[in-house]
């Protein structure tokens, strides 16, 4: 396993992390995506550890709290503390029927990360992300309450999950002036079927040093090409919940080479795909999640898996977004300022 740094902080991860959102099982939409016990997740995560994952990442509202609780449960069981496993965890969805149950106010973050401590029987969050910004809140008061737990030392580093280029502009802005704690990543959807983030997010993300953290790199195993036509697989969470959402028409074209480049290489399409994904330089690490001991194990190869430059040209032109303006401009007006 290869590792890299997390953004500006001193944190080693690994290049590929494991998703806890299978763990548990919670109603409504994790009903849809979660299901697994104990005892099926410490078997995943002792399958991720032998190989050298060093994160989990969950949240708060996983299967009502579910997931957190299951991970404190198998990092005692498997005897990980934090050198050998770090964690991850969110705040920002609905954990109760309460008007402060929800967002990035003061009171729901203090209050979250007092009960995420105390489902996984931790003193600190290794990671501790908002799950997305809250349009109600000012964001002064969440990075506050960020740094005093930063301060409190109830969390190690600050991340961010599904923000804009102009979110972190904001938030790089703030920190920079009031000397609070920086944001170390931004945890973002990215796959050869969603490669929205390098038009801005990628570029903003690199100019002020923060990591990019990849969830849903086979965008909901579309990729792995059992949901296309004619794969026969009518189960499964594809099967009743289109998220990330797919568009067949643009999508299947990239699963087809999929299909034909890891027939050359003797592996899977999932496998290619997540190569694709780790060898794109964007990226810091790559969430890979799994319901078995045969998708863990797969996933997991891809570490190992090295396309050749022939091969990512071909994913390359096949997945190859639409520009909206201004890009299709610039890069019309680009053509004679290309580095030789």
């Amino acid at each position: 396993m290869e590792y890299s740094t997390l953004g500006q902080s001193g944190l080693r991860i690994s290049r590929l992390s494991l998703g806890a959102m299978t763990f548990g099982a919670g109603s409504g939409i994790w009903g849809e995506i979660a299901g697994l016990d104990r005892a099926q997740a410490t078997n995943l995560v002792a399958a991720a550890v032998e190989q050298g994952v060093n994160l989990i990442d969950t949240a708060d509202a996983y299967s009502q709290g579910k997931s957190e609780e299951i991970v404190g449960q198998v990092m005692s069981d498997l005897n990980l503390d934090e050198t050998r496993m770090l964690v991850a965890t969110k705040v920002r969805l609905r954990t109760g029927p309460g008007q402060n149950d929800v967002g990035l106010g003061r009171s729901h973050i203090i209050r979250s990360v007092e009960t995420s401590l105390k489902r996984m029987g931790r003193d600190h969050i290794d990671l501790f992300q908002l799950h997305d910004r809250d349009a109600l809140v000012p964001m002064q008061e969440t990075l506050r309450a960020l740094d005093d737990l930063v301060t409190q030392g109830k969390v190690r580093h600050v991340g961010v999950c599904n923000f804009s280029a102009g979110d972190l502009e904001r938030v790089q802005g703030i920190t920079a002036q009031t000397h609070w704690s920086g944001i170390t990543s931004n945890q973002v959807y990215y796959s050869l079927a969603a490669r929205d983030i390098e038009l801005e997010i990628a570029p903003v993300a690199r100019a002020n040093g923060v990591a990019l953290l990849v969830w849903s790199p086979l965008s909901g195993g579309y990729l792995s090409g059992k949901y296309t036509a004619g794969s026969g697989m009518d189960t499964g969470r594809r099967a009743n919940l289109n998220f990330p959402p797919i568009n067949p028409i643009k999508v299947d074209p990239i699963v087809l080479e999929l299909r034909q480049i890891a027939t050359e290489l003797d592996s899977t399409p999932a496998q290619v795909a997540l190569a694709w994904v780790l060898g794109r330089s964007e990226v810091t690490s790559v969430t890979i999640g799994a319901r078995s001991q045969e998708q863990i194990a797969d996933n997991l190869a891809a570490s190992q898996l090295v396309l050749s430059i022939a091969q990512r040209e071909r994913l390359d032109r096949v997945s190859e977004p639409e520009k909206v303006y201004p890009y299709w401009m610039q890069q019309f007006h680009d053509k004679d300022r290309v580095l030789a």
